[in-house]
């Protein structure tokens, strides 16, 4: 199999696109915004270009004037940004609000069963005893970065109790594939659907928290097992353009670029040689979807846990979001990175 390299110059060009349309749109202090400069900080990390990461200092040191919202599980992506800056300026007041968003998580989040974190969308009760995959970007892996950060080992121990329990109510063992949504409540999977952006949070944080462990760590067994098993899934599913549907086993609902960057993302990190020709067919179906001002498109809106799958086929993908670019970006970034050894 000829192994898949990529233009270096066309991804950066891509990426600066990309970047340069993120930072014409409008944001809050919330989960579209961490996602989508969590994009931006990993297009900094290949690029080195110092004008994104001017351009994040700035609108974060505006935001904090005007002061934060409540804290909740979704916006606790915005934790991603403070590492980022952290690093890039050693500025510690980055620090000490990544810190505050971990004392929320470990302290204040709501929590059911063995820990497991409750997704929130807001500052109150959104889903009683429900796990989402999405919690996985948004609280798990940033809690996981920080706890590597600053050798914090009541984080990482967390965190990673985290993905056990993800894992353990979201990934079905038969597919290999993860539901959108656990409710502990009714004890099942609510609609029981596929979701692709929900496999995309899946994928990509394990990916990345699979390089961030080591052998002896049990987790490290339990999370590349569970990476393995879901890509060897995912990439039987994916369309000849190269894309992901967005309910992944239903070829009628409409191919979705967050999930597909997402996955290919993950893909790309995890390095395994016989799915470079996968990556390559996603790389040129996504870049089909990107237009001439950096828009990525076909992104669907936000999306709670649908009643039925005519429902998730129905969720409106017309709109410009945070995500799709945040996803693409670091799709596009996995795309720089080196090789594992």
């Amino acid at each position: 199999m000829k192994k898949f390299i990529c233009d270096e110059a066309e991804v950066k060009e891509v990426i600066d696109r990309v970047v340069r349309r993120t930072m014409n749109m409008d944001f809050t202090w919330n989960w579209p915004c961490g996602v989508a400069f969590y994009g931006i900080g990993k297009a900094w990390e290949v690029t080195g270009k110092q004008e994104y990461i001017d351009f994040l200092v700035k609108w974060v040191d505006e935001y904090l004037e005007l002061g934060l919202p409540p804290m909740m599980i979704n916006a606790c992506a915005m934790g991603h940004t403070m590492l980022t800056l952290h690093e890039a300026t050693g500025d510690e007041k980055y620090l000490e609000l990544a810190l505050m968003k971990a004392g929320y998580l470990t302290k204040d989040a709501l929590r059911f069963g063995d820990g497991v974190f409750q997704h929130t969308v807001s500052s109150k009760n959104d889903f009683p005893e429900q796990a989402w995959a999405d919690t996985l970007f948004m609280a798990a892996y940033f809690l996981l970065r920080l706890g590597f950060k600053l050798d914090n080992k009541e984080y990482i121990d967390d965190a990673l109790k985290q993905f056990y329990w993800h894992e353990e109510y979201l990934q079905d063992n038969k597919t290999n594939l993860f539901y959108h949504a656990w409710d502990n409540v009714r004890k099942d999977h609510l609609s029981g659907i596929y979701w692709a952006r929900a496999n995309a949070w899946a994928a990509y944080t394990m990916a990345q928290a699979y390089q961030l462990l080591n052998p002896f760590m049990p987790m490290w067994m339990q999370i590349g097992g569970a990476l393995q098993d879901q890509l060897s899934a995912l990439v039987r599913l994916q369309s000849e353009d190269g894309l992901w549907h967005t309910i992944l086993n239903d070829e009628t609902s409409y191919a979705e670029i967050s999930a597909s960057a997402g996955i290919a993302a993950a893909l790309k990190l995890n390095g395994h040689p016989l799915h470079n020709l996968f990556i390559e067919k996603a790389y040129k179906g996504i870049l089909a979807n990107i237009d001439e001002d950096g828009s990525v498109r076909n992104v669907s809106a936000g999306t709670a846990v649908m009643h039925s799958a005519e429902d998730y086929k129905l969720v409106p993908k017309k709109r410009v979001q945070g995500w799709g670019q945040g996803l693409t970006l670091a799709f596009l970034a996995a795309l720089l990175k080196p090789e594992r050894e």
